[in-house]
């Protein structure tokens, strides 16, 4: 199974400007309001839950990752650190 992010927002636009900024590309999902990306290694998940969790509050967004089938776990301030621990003690390498 891959692990996965999703990001959700109710904002047109917030999604093209977050990902925009992370990827530093233009995305062009004005429309869209749910992204979601799969990953091989679990582990890459950590980059982009560090970089919404430093940005939350410019974006009007909420994070969720899959990291087992149907288990999904909303990402906060408060849980964030801990996710990605997690991820690098389950996944060593």
């Amino acid at each position: 199974m891959l692990a996965s992010v999703h990001l959700y927002s109710k904002k047109e636009g917030e999604l093209n400007r977050f990902l925009s900024l992370f990827y530093n590309t233009n995305f062009e999902i004005q429309k869209d309001l749910s992204w979601e990306k799969k990953y091989k290694n679990p582990v890459e998940l950590a980059e982009i839950v560090g970089a919404f969790i430093d940005n939350c509050e410019d974006f009007n967004l909420t994070m969720w990752v899959c990291l087992d089938k149907n288990v999904y776990v909303h990402i906060t301030k408060e849980n964030a650190d801990d996710i990605i621990k997690y991820l690098y003690e389950r996944f060593p390498y």
